[in-house]
């Protein structure tokens, strides 16, 4: 019986190694790889091998770019946040058989595909869409407000599919707090607010920030959604990259923009790790 689970763990482990090293490993060495090379007019990209790529990334044109991308997504996510932890807080709160029936309508949108959701919210935000046509029902409006096309909408956009993404890791924090320390708080003198702030707030960090984390970083790649909803007119680090290498066929440097994007995304989990090792030491000492 050991061996043959001994054989099947190696089997597994084999495979999970052979589908990381050719599916992921491998993609982007060559992505790494194509961003130091030149770019070609009959083969997109050949020798020889430049920075110049790189250097392209600090004009002024792309780190705008960057900036308008952090910046959307950054709202973005603050409102998955502002919406997600209160909805997550009421699953925790109620009766235990209850819970997976919400969890499991959290994560339904996730079995239809997302461009077809997008398409679903165009025709909801639209002039002529169900938005518009229930304010000017109810009398709240005089006239169509024009949302699509614009930086609202490509949040709203973002924050329609990614909230999710938000709720699940704070509700696997918040369903781990230690309702004692609330008590003791209480018992101590702390109103309802200071014990938010003081109590609730920094034991649910770790899922405050793993949240963030899943919400901004997806959301500066979705090309789509600013495509679909911005009507190209506002941009995401995603849609430089589509443009770069299905208009431009300048694939060296939408090579680089990706290796850019990700280098940001790492730098942003380092900052989590470091936040989540501060603060397990700052509770050990509390």
């Amino acid at each position: 019986m050991k061996t043959a689970n001994s054989g099947f763990q190696k089997i597994t482990i084999t495979t999970i190694f052979a589908w990381l090293i050719f599916f992921v490993l491998a993609p982007n060495l060559l992505v790494l790889a194509v961003s130091f090379l030149t770019r070609d007019s009959s083969d997109f990209y050949a020798l020889p091998f430049t920075i110049e790529n790189y250097t392209r990334l600090f004009e002024p044109l792309y780190a705008q770019v960057v900036w308008n991308s952090l910046y959307m997504s950054g709202i973005a996510t603050i409102i998955c946040l502002i919406i997600g932890y209160p909805f997550a807080f009421m699953i925790s709160k109620i009766k235990e058989k209850y819970r997976p029936i919400l969890l499991f309508l959290v994560v339904l949108p996730f079995w239809t595909n997302s461009l077809i959701r997008i398409y679903g919210m165009k025709i909801f935000l639209g002039v002529k869409g169900i938005l518009n046509s229930t304010l000017l029902t109810l009398g709240i409006i005089n006239e169509p407000i024009r949302i699509l096309n614009t930086e609202a909408a490509v949040i709203i956009g973002l924050v329609y599919l990614l909230l999710p993404f938000m709720i699940l890791p704070l509700y696997a924090a918040i369903e781990k707090l230690d309702y004692r320390l609330l008590e003791a708080a209480k018992d101590l003198g702390a109103n309802s607010f200071q014990r938010f702030v003081k109590v609730i707030i920094p034991l649910t960090m770790p899922g405050i920030i793993a949240g963030c984390l899943l919400v901004l970083l997806p959301a500066m790649g979705m090309f789509y959604v600013a495509d679909l909803l911005g009507g190209a007119k506002v941009l995401l680090v995603g849609n430089v990259i589509k443009s770069e290498f299905l208009i431009s066929r300048n694939w060296p440097f939408g090579s680089a923009i990706s290796i850019g994007l990700t280098i940001l995304m790492a730098l942003l989990i380092f900052v989590y790790y470091k936040a989540s090792k501060l603060m397990n030491k700052k509770m050990e000492l509390e």
